[in-house]
Formats: structure tokens, C-alpha cells, sequence
């Protein structure tokens, strides 16, 4: 029996990534991430790096990543974008809560993510699919929308 050696980290954003962030630059992480070829763990660490990094190029990097075949890959690109609360990300959010066709798994992270991101003008959209047929997506709108409200009330208790 082999035993391990370490168990995963957890992340700077409190979570514990199915990947290690792979090191390197911005350029070499999206050459990765586009590659339908290559392994999906590989995908994953260069997601994570890309997160990790946290510039406006990663960010395009991974809202590029949504025109992925696997429906996996773009929920966790909703997720680590939500995570890195960057307003640049909305416009591919958006595309990706509107989008009917879109695994459904998809359509809840991207809401969730635009709750995450805290952006006043997601809150059209969000209201749009709060009857969304689908549960998962309706009520991460709902979830999204709640936490606007609660941004919104923060703010003007700071103030």
C-alpha cells in the first residue's frame, strides 16, 4: 500500500482545486487551456494558474476557454471567475446564463459567479431566468440576485 505524500492545498480563494495550478506564463497557460486535445487535468492547472495570476489577460484567457466541447471545463471557468470577482468576465457570463443550450451546470455557476462579482448590471439578466425551467438555474439567479441586495446593503451601511 502506498501511502500519500500530500494531500492538495487549499487555494489562496479558500478552495481546494481538483488541480494544482501549473506554473509558467499567461501565453503558455491559454495554449493549454484551448487545446481540445490535451488532458483535462492539464486544463484544470492551467485554469488555476490563470486564476492565480489574475490579470485582465487571464481573465480573456479563460472567458475564451467557454468554446470548449466539455461542459466540465466551462462550470469551473464560471467558478474560478466568480472567485476572481473581475467585471471584465461579465460579458462572457452573460453569454453563458443566456445561452439555453448550455449545460445546465454552466447556466448555475455563471449566475452564481455574477452574484460573486458583485456588478449591478447583471441584475437584468439574473431577474430574466429566475422562472428558468430549470431549478439549478432559477435558483442560482435567485441565490445571485439575494447577493446583490446584500452588496447593496453593505455598501450603504459603510457609507
Amino acid at each position: 500500500m502506498r501511502l500519500r505524500q500530500s494531500a492538495p492545498k487549499v487555494s489562496e480563494y479558500g478552495s481546494v482545486d481538483p488541480a494544482p495550478a501549473a506554473s509558467g506564463p499567461v501565453a503558455e497557460h491559454r495554449k493549454v487551456l484551448l487545446n481540445e486535445h490535451e488532458r483535462m487535468f492539464q486544463r484544470m492547472r492551467a485554469v488555476f494558474a490563470l486564476r492565480n495570476e489574475g490579470s485582465d489577460e487571464a481573465v480573456d484567457a479563460l472567458c475564451d476557454a467557454f468554446g470548449s466541447s466539455s461542459a466540465l471545463l466551462r462550470h469551473e471557468l464560471a467558478y474560478v471567475l466568480g472567485q476572481m470577482q473581475n467585471p471584465r468576465a461579465l460579458n462572457a457570463l452573460w453569454a453563458r446564463l443566456a445561452d439555453t443550450n448550455e449545460h445546465v451546470m454552466v447556466r448555475h455557476e455563471a449566475a452564481e459567479a455574477m452574484g460573486a462579482i458583485g456588478d449591478a448590471r447583471s441584475r437584468p439578466l439574473l431577474e430574466q431566468f429566475l422562472d428558468d425551467p430549470a431549478p439549478e438555474v432559477s435558483e442560482s439567479c435567485e441565490v445571485a440576485l439575494d447577493l446583490l441586495d446584500w452588496c447593496e446593503r453593505a455598501e450603504w451601511d459603510d457609507a
